[in-house]
């Protein structure tokens, strides 16, 4: 006799860091995002991980650590050090929140856009 399975359904947040509950989840999508588009930059120029490590002023397996994911060790400032010694530009925006009268407490976001 077959168990009746249910699907179960939850709409995701768009951040998996947010939905897994952890802390610093903005700064979490923020990194991997920009991993996402170093490892398309490495792509792009026709690098291997050795040479991009060259670039990038540090070893091969962090090259492959970073690629695979395993960035926690990696500052959000030096992840851009790297998109830059990549040679792409980065730009930095700082904004006023758009409702800063009505929420005093408002803690500020990170959002990454790319050119």
């Amino acid at each position: 006799m077959r168990k009746a399975t249910r699907a179960v359904t939850r709409r995701g947040s768009g951040n998996i860091f947010v939905d897994l509950g952890l802390a610093n989840a903005d700064e979490h999508m923020l990194k991997a995002r920009i991993v996402m588009f170093i490892g398309q930059r490495i792509e792009q120029l026709g690098l291997t991980q050795q040479a991009a490590a060259k670039r990038m002023g540090v070893s091969q397996p962090d090259v492959s650590d970073i690629l695979r994911g395993r960035f926690e060790g990696f500052s959000l400032e030096r992840l851009l050090g790297f998109v830059r010694a990549l040679g792409s530009d980065v730009e930095i925006r700082l904004k006023q929140p758009a409702n800063e009268g009505t929420n005093k407490k408002h803690e500020g976001r990170m959002s990454l856009m790319m050119a």
